[in-house]
């Protein structure tokens, strides 16, 4: 799919063809629409179609007309109904009248800037836009990377009393995400280096309080995302622990069980047995006396047990 837009006297603005100044939006674009673009901009379809390979790795290419900057996003994912967070490539191009994105979802980054909700963002300021979308994308992994804080939280909070697995996988998942994030944070803040050193990328006293924030912005997210993963990795080992201790304590109280109600049905085993001096056999109460002598031995066995803290 393709859309352009153009900033026009501070509105932004659809259109219906190319024109100078302009934002051209690509979303999962079939063969036809990178061909099209290609043709239209002179930018190399290869690079067009760069975006599109989910392990495509974070660079910045300079060519004689157009500079591409390609970067890691994070995007959210359901797997066997849970939230899994990983990162897709969104490409930049910086041709000669226009400036172009390529991605292969509808990401909520660029949602931003076509709903109106980023100030002073004009389609025309190339570089403006490049730094706030770059900011835009680090502000996103803070704020996934606080939402995977909460939810490892409350996994833990299950894992105090579960005995399943299945607590644990969800961390292991949260897990992964976080080397995701930490994987493209580091990739990405190579791509802001060699951003700062390349002349085709035009830079302009105004927006260096913009870049400064975005270096920052990243550097934190970065720092998040290594804190976030050592803490998460130390709790998955002391909640293999736990969880390894709850169901010694459950085999533990079983057996303790398992002890206790043998008594009496070893008593009454021996006295089911077909023998004729069997002691007490003979007394018109030695039932009662029976029961009540297995009783009193499972009696005391208990509370040998409740004292040494079996139950």
């Amino acid at each position: 799919m393709i859309e352009i837009f153009k900033t026009t006297e501070g509105t932004l603005l659809k259109l219906n063809e190319l024109t100078e100044g302009c934002w051209i939006k690509m979303t999962n674009p079939s063969a036809t629409d990178l061909l099209e673009i290609a043709n239209a901009t002179k930018v190399d379809i290869n690079h067009l179609r760069a975006p599109l390979d989910e392990e495509e790795r974070a660079r910045i290419e300079v060519e004689d007309t157009y500079t591409l900057i390609l970067v890691d996003i994070p995007t959210l994912e359901k797997r066997n109904d849970k939230d899994r967070y990983v990162t897709i490539p969104l490409g930049i191009i910086v041709a000669e009248n226009c400036l172009i994105t390529v991605c292969l979802e509808d990401t909520p980054l660029l949602k931003y800037f076509t709903d109106g909700r980023v100030r002073d963002f004009y389609t025309f300021k190339n570089t403006r836009f490049i730094l706030q979308i770059l900011y835009r994308n680090a502000s996103t992994f803070l704020q996934h990377l606080r939402t995977i804080d909460r939810k490892s939280e409350e996994v833990e909070r299950k894992l105090h009393i579960s005995t399943q697995n299945s607590e644990l996988i969800e961390l292991l998942e949260l897990e992964k995400s976080l080397v995701y994030f930490t994987t493209a944070l580091r990739s990405n803040e190579v791509v802001f280096e060699k951003m700062l050193r390349i002349d085709s990328i035009k830079h302009y006293p105004e927006d260096e309080d913009l870049l400064e924030d975005l270096i920052i912005e990243n550097k934190q997210a970065i720092e998040m995302a290594k804190i976030y993963s050592d803490i998460l990795a130390g709790t998955m080992d002391a909640f293999a622990s736990i969880i390894s201790n709850n169901q010694n304590i459950v085999m533990k109280f079983l057996a303790a069980i398992t002890i206790v109600l043998s008594i009496p049905t070893m008593v009454s085993s021996f006295y089911g047995m077909n023998f004729v001096h069997i002691p007490g056999g003979a007394h018109p109460h030695g039932f009662i006396i029976v029961t009540l002598a297995a009783l009193v031995i499972t009696v005391i066995t208990v509370l040998i047990f409740k004292k040494k803290k079996l139950f």
